[in-house]
């Protein structure tokens, strides 16, 4: 067995923890876990992209309705949703 040393922010690792043992995980375990996918992988198991601009725009947007800037349309059926979206 080796051993990894690495510094990391307190919060990221009390909030990481937390959602660790939610999962019944321990940070060896996750950290593991997360080593072996990327082996499996051949690189980082996730994308690392830089947004564009409708992808910002996106956020934005979504942002301004979780805070009641912005109004979120709402349906009362999915016919109603897909009749919206052309589908």
């Amino acid at each position: 067995m080796a051993t990894i040393n690495i510094r990391v922010d307190e919060k990221l690792k009390k909030e990481s923890e937390r959602i660790f043992e939610e999962l019944g995980l321990g940070m060896t375990s996750a950290m593991t876990i997360f080593l072996k996918a990327v082996v499996r992988n051949n690189g980082i198991p996730f994308s690392l992209e830089i947004p564009n601009e409708e992808t910002l725009q996106a956020f934005k947007e979504v942002e301004d309705m979780i805070s009641g800037k912005e109004k979120a349309k709402r349906y009362s059926s999915v016919a109603d949703l897909r009749k919206d979206l052309g589908v």
